[in-house]
């Protein structure tokens, strides 16, 4: 299974500190936000890696990760998204490297607390299709500003509304897709959405 870190974007929520840099390379704690990413990627057995970012700050991402074996990562590739066009398009962009394997895809603003270990496994194990992780929210005031999943009776996803001013669930999207390779086939017959975006989650 391949591995593809988005960390496009323009960061304008961060601004004065995006200016100066990519968002996703601003300081957690003790080291770059990226690295928690990339580390749990790599834990969780994904360790051939593209990363695909855009703007005037994507060269810092090669001065910090270089080859990338230094975080664990046995081959890495970068992308370079000419401007912001979602998730959708920049995933886009990695379909020579992810080739006829898997991927799972990440946003490099991701943080967390446990291992992604079961869920590489539960993908692997499934014949076709995708997958996504969830994490339950109490607020639905937060809810709003995120994706939420219908879920049908079985719990199965039906959709996923971005932003949704009534949120069909109490459930968001954490930002991990699992995808088989007919994921770049549905990309290319995707239309931008409202927002002028190729949406990953319609």
């Amino acid at each position: 299974m391949k591995g593809v870190i988005l960390a496009g974007g323009s960061g304008t929520r961060l601004h004065p500190l995006t200016r100066i840099t990519n968002k996703h390379l601003l300081p957690i704690y003790d080291r770059p936000m990226v690295s928690y990413a990339i580390e749990a990627l790599v834990q969780s057995g994904v360790d051939e890696l593209m990363l695909v970012t855009g703007g005037t700050h994507a060269g810092e991402f090669l001065r910090l990760l270089g080859n990338g074996h230094e975080y664990g990562i046995e081959r890495l590739s970068y992308g370079y998204q000419e401007e912001a066009g979602g998730i959708a398009e920049a995933l886009g962009l990695a379909q020579r490297f992810v080739g006829d394997d898997r991927v799972v895809v990440m946003l490099a603003d991701n943080v967390f607390e446990r291992s992604l270990a079961s869920a590489v496994g539960s993908f692997e194990a499934q014949e076709l299709g995708a997958r996504i992780i969830l994490s339950r929210v109490e607020e639905p005031g937060h809810l709003q500003h995120l994706g939420v999943p219908e879920l049908d009776d079985a719990g199965v996803v039906r959709r996923i509304v971005e932003k949704p001013e009534e949120p069909p669930s109490t459930y968001a999207v954490t930002g991990v897709y699992f995808y088989d390779p007919t994921v770049f086939e549905v990309i290319s017959t995707l239309e931008p959405s409202d927002r002028g975006e190729l949406e990953i989650t319609t």
